[in-house]
């Protein structure tokens, strides 16, 4: 028995987890209080907004703005994180972009009011680069960091398992009461967070020098310092290359999310509370592959593993696509196979963006590629929401042909990097 705890405690993941220390800590351990509310959430936010009358083209309106309020707030997003530092500015995210817009979820009845709680949704966007410039700058190595971001995924996988409570709550009641009580819930669980922050953590040293060097600097001079800023970024191909991923996975993300339940239930004929199995399949095959992968994933080139994965998603998409109705084998092994590709390149590309941003700008720098990167996926949400009016298998043929997209954009990416290299310095240099 002593030896198996050794070698629990050996290995890479659970040594980050008993080793790390301060503010990273406390963020990755209250992470459960914003994941688990949202799992249970998740799977029928599509279905509770059309229970209210809202259709397809309305939900694809309500994501693209969502999206171009995200452009807007992620383009001030570092220079909020410098101005106000990383601990005020990641606990104001969770209060503008979760608690408020759950209470308005909540009670909202139409259209109108879904769209103003996504736009105030849109402003976690400031949380989340606030959020990585925390984590970041509290880690103690690089190998470190890559875990952390494991571990934020586990913590979310963890919450899915919570999702079968909504599930068994909506067959016993109906969607639209039960949705309602869980935003409320949310909102709470939410407020606990942002107490949890405020007390347990500290500001980071990067932080507290961008605070004290940005503090006489006005907003605006701050905007026009992105002048020089974004040209002398969009110059290096790296960040053209990150751009490119942050554009596909932003993009399929979004559709994968909002239009599998209405495809499922559809389409395919599944039931509305089998959509909360789904997300617990998913997690605990990522749970089992995030220890269970081999090691030599962790030892190669960022690239080939997310190559990988791309491949493991285009497989998937050509399941769902081409499954019958009411076959849940077929199902299932979309959830499979799309989990273990999730768990290959979600990690990696925070890493990817990470280790190629200098330390000096990297809330500017982040903020303002991920800026970019919405921008361009605008049209996204509105071109998914009106190709599944057509047919909801229409959006999914369309994720396919973005993830062939990015599996040839990280093998140019992987067979250039010398030389990308040499010929052009890396953000972190």
């Amino acid at each position: 028995m002593t030896a198996l705890t050794e070698k629990i405690k050996q290995h890479p993941l659970m040594n980050t987890l008993l080793t790390l220390k301060g503010s990273p800590k406390t963020l990755l351990l209250s992470e459960p209080l914003w994941g688990i509310p949202f799992y249970l959430i998740a799977p029928f936010v599509t279905l509770y907004m059309q229970a209210l009358g809202i259709n397809d083209i309305q939900i694809g309106i309500i994501l693209s703005v969502g999206t171009a309020v995200q452009v807007v707030v992620s383009a001030v997003g570092g220079i909020v994180t410098d101005k106000f530092g990383r601990k005020n500015t990641t606990m104001m995210g969770d209060v503008f972009g979760w608690i408020t817009p759950c209470f308005i979820w909540a009670l909202s009845g139409s259209f109108w009011p879904f769209l103003i709680a996504t736009a105030f949704n849109s402003m976690e966007q400031v949380n989340q680069t606030a959020w990585v410039c925390f984590v970041n700058e509290g880690s103690e190595s690089d190998d470190q960091l890559v875990n952390i971001w494991k571990w934020v995924l586990i913590a979310g996988q963890v919450s899915v398992f919570f999702a079968p409570i909504a599930g068994i709550l909506i067959a016993k009641n109906s969607v639209v009461p039960v949705v309602r009580v869980l935003y409320i819930i949310f909102a709470v669980s939410m407020i606990l967070k942002v107490i949890i922050t405020y007390r347990y953590t500290v500001e980071t040293k990067r932080g507290i020098i961008r605070k004290r060097e940005t503090k006489n600097e006005s907003f605006l001079q701050m905007l026009r310092e992105y002048e020089k800023l974004i040209p002398a970024t969009l110059r290096r191909k790296r960040s053209i290359y990150i751009l490119a991923v942050l554009i596909v996975t932003q993009c399929t993300y979004m559709i994968t999310t909002n239009f599998f339940a209405l495809y499922a239930t559809t389409n395919l004929h599944m039931s509305e509370s089998m959509m909360a199995i789904f997300p617990i399949f998913k997690a605990a095959v990522m749970l089992i592959f995030f220890f269970a992968a081999p090691k030599i994933m962790d030892r190669i080139s960022l690239e080939v593993p997310m190559i990988i994965g791309c491949l493991f998603n285009v497989v998937a998409m050509l399941l769902l696509i081409f499954c019958p109705p009411g076959n849940l084998p077929i199902l299932f092994a979309y959830v499979f196979l799309e989990a273990i590709a999730f768990a290959i390149i979600v990690p990696r590309k925070e890493t990817l963006v990470v280790f190629n941003i200098e330390a000096e700008e990297r809330a500017r720098v982040l903020s303002m590629l991920v800026t970019v990167s919405l921008l361009v996926s605008i049209p996204c949400g509105y071109i998914a929401g009106w190709l599944s009016s057509l047919d909801r298998q229409y959006p999914f043929i369309l994720t396919l042909v973005l993830f062939v997209v990015m599996t040839i954009v990280l093998a140019l990416g992987w067979i250039k990097r010398p030389s990308m290299a040499t010929s052009d310095q890396p953000l972190d240099k």
